[in-house]
């Protein structure tokens, strides 16, 4: 891991909830690799990111966000879910973590693995954010039931988000900023 100063923000989520998808919209290149299978990311992938300007005034300044390995699926059976949990724990063990984004995918809302993580985020005393990815797959009032509905489960009214359509993305980058700065 990198332990030059330089802030990190990790993206925490189940398996194919838009993770590195989200990455790349982010950037507007494809610089994290997507995959319609589940369980690809096995390690954590860090994107170093330089910007300009945002909340706090002018100037340049540089984020990592951390692709983590998703939860609730991993190919090889329970050594590799043990594993992937290592290497999420070994991450958060570093003292440059300024936030964390928890994705949940919008359309299903209830999911225990999502409280799960959840819970494990708050008791590492990481900032959370909760996005909810996806949401241009909902209509209108799924998207206001689903919303409501992760509010309830997860404690804290979530960022609707969508890598595909560019909702919530400006918004994104303006946390990003405060995280990053706040460090």
């Amino acid at each position: 891991m990198p332990r030059d100063g330089v802030p990190h923000i990790a993206l925490v989520g189940r398996s194919n909830v838009g993770k590195s998808s989200l990455i790349n919209a982010l950037t507007g290149r494809k610089l994290a690799r997507t995959s319609a299978a589940p369980g690809k990311t096995r390690l954590a992938n860090l994107y170093r990111l330089q910007a300009e300007g945002g909340p706090g005034g002018p100037g340049r300044w540089s984020v990592y966000l951390a692709d983590l390995p998703g939860y609730g699926y991993a190919r090889g059976g329970r050594e590799s879910v043990a594993e992937l949990a290592l290497v999420a724990e070994n991450y958060f063990s570093i003292d440059a973590i300024a936030g964390a984004l928890h994705l949940v995918d919008s359309r299903h809302p209830g999911l225990e693995a999502d409280s799960d993580a959840a819970a494990w985020l708050d008791t590492l005393g990481v900032q959370r954010t909760v996005l909810a990815t996806k949401i241009d797959k909902l209509s209108r009032s799924e998207r206001a039931a689903n919303l409501k509905a992760l509010e309830r489960q997860l404690g804290m009214a979530p960022r609707p988000v969508s890598a595909a359509k560019g909702e919530g993305l400006d918004d994104l980058w303006t946390l990003i900023a405060r995280l990053s700065r706040q460090r």
